[in-house]
């Protein structure tokens, strides 16, 4: 199986890499148009702001890339939240593949923004996620979330109800960071691998 990591300027991405050596996946960090279309899965993690990543992906033509993909895609926490429509984060358009929007988290009762620490996984009806990851624990650091919508996979609450996981046809993704969610996370990335 070859897994292409989209390498974007943003950062994390090579503890994604290491993940997937741990799964004994040889997966390539790659910004090659042609090897990423070529894969057989694609992974679009990172760790950064959105306005600036959504910036380089289009100088590059990595966005119009992404929307043309048709293998399994897994987006992850800032990669997650570039698949949706629009962040708030500096007013930025996303990618626009699912039509959903990325809020700042507004504590109600003193909780510190960005969420960062485990936090309790829910599965919505239709997950894409193992029915044993119900109620388990996974490792977030955001301040931005996705609403919960008809795409959301799985929740999570941190002031509110969000979503933690989403899908929208070969387009998959996660907030939380599976490459450092343990054994939650090896079995996330086992799940997407075996769509």
């Amino acid at each position: 199986m070859s897994v292409a990591i989209i390498n974007y300027n943003a950062g994390n991405v090579r503890s994604v890499l290491f993940a997937m050596e741990r799964l004994g996946i040889d997966a390539m960090l790659t910004d090659d148009h042609d090897k990423i279309r070529s894969a057989d899965k694609v992974i679009f993690p990172g760790v950064g702001e959105a306005s600036t990543t959504m910036k380089y992906l289009r100088e590059k033509g990595l966005d119009e890339l992404i929307r043309s993909l048709t293998q399994p895609v897994l987006g992850i926490c800032l990669g997650m939240q570039l698949l949706c429509d629009h962040s708030e984060e500096n007013d930025t358009p996303c990618l626009g593949i699912i039509p959903q929007k990325v809020r700042l988290f507004q504590p109600e009762n003193g909780e510190k923004v960005p969420h960062m620490g485990w936090n309790q996984i829910q599965r919505t009806e239709g997950s894409w996620f193992s029915p044993d990851l119900e109620g388990e624990f996974a490792y977030f650091v955001h301040s931005y979330y996705v609403e919960k919508g008809p795409y959301t996979a799985a929740l999570t609450n941190y002031v509110l109800p969000f979503s933690c996981a989403l899908k929208k046809d070969n387009f998959y993704a996660t907030q939380f960071h599976p490459e450092k969610s343990s054994k939650v996370g090896e079995q996330v990335l086992r799940d997407f691998l075996t769509l």
